[in-house]
């Protein structure tokens, strides 16, 4: 079951636990806890991967399915999940198919809280996997996004001093990721629209990765990384240094059901 993404999997698993993992993988923890409802609530992570943040609501009492294309992943996501506690184990599974067929298999119900984080970056059209979002979200329910920012694509390649790189970005979409895949970036104001079309509207945004989007990719955390993550933390919160973070997550809400 082989996605855009595939082709950087192995690149991807290989930075794992590296600075700009930690720092993706703990600041949009962070912006979560303040948006989601209280545990118990049933959760789906749309593109799961691993399972970083799946494992990470289950040990807070959140009912938590996981989805993903990769068997690989989900491997890996199952080894996690098998050293858990008995208790966090019961609360959290993993599913693998596509995003976009999910929604239509026999007896799916809906979500309270859908997650989809890192995934519409690897699709040239976003329309099915959002389509499958929007359906997945029950009454009332929550939305989580993560996604490349295109408002601010020049800024990494400017700031590594690669002005060929730089120049193309500027009022473009796409660009080379560092796991050598292809990928597309969101604009804040075009990603709400296409959300509003589908029911949803955006209630909250975030940016993540501010500061040490450059850092190379095989960069351990450094002994302070508290004082980073607060800065960061600080950082996603406030204008306008959210505006050129590399990722933003927006908080949508299924509204007027």
């Amino acid at each position: 079951m082989s996605t855009a993404f595939t082709a950087g999997e192995r690149n991807w698993q290989a930075r794992l636990g590296k600075l700009r993992d930690v720092v993706r993988q703990e600041l949009v923890a962070r912006q979560l806890a303040g948006e989601l409802p209280p545990a118990p609530v049933r959760i789906i992570d749309l593109g799961c991967g691993q399972g970083t943040q799946a494992l990470w609501l289950a040990r807070r009492g959140y009912d938590v399915t996981g989805v993903d294309a990769s068997a690989d992943l989900l491997a890996r996501f199952e080894r996690d999940r098998a050293a858990e506690p008995a208790e966090v184990r019961g609360r959290v599974r993993a599913e693998r198919g596509l995003i976009e067929d999910y929604a239509e298999r026999a007896g799916v119900s809906r979500f309270p809280v859908v997650l989809c984080h890192g995934v519409l970056m690897y699709l040239a059209d976003p329309e099915p996997v959002l389509r499958a979002i929007a359906r997945l979200a029950g009454p009332g329910g929550m939305v989580s996004l993560l996604v490349r920012n295109g408002d601010a694509l020049a800024m990494r390649p400017g700031l590594l001093g690669d002005w060929a790189a730089c120049a193309e970005a500027f009022g473009s979409d796409r660009y080379m990721n560092r796991i050598g895949v292809a990928a597309r970036a969101d604009r804040l104001a075009g990603l709400t629209a296409r959300l509003a079309a589908h029911g949803l509207q955006v209630t909250a945004w975030y940016g993540v990765r501010v500061f040490t989007d450059t850092v190379p990719g095989d960069a351990g955390p450094p002994a302070d990384l508290q004082t980073l993550l607060a800065c960061e933390e600080r950082a996603g919160r406030t204008d306008p240094y959210r505006q050129v973070a590399a990722l933003l997550h927006l908080i949508a809400r299924r509204l007027g059901e």
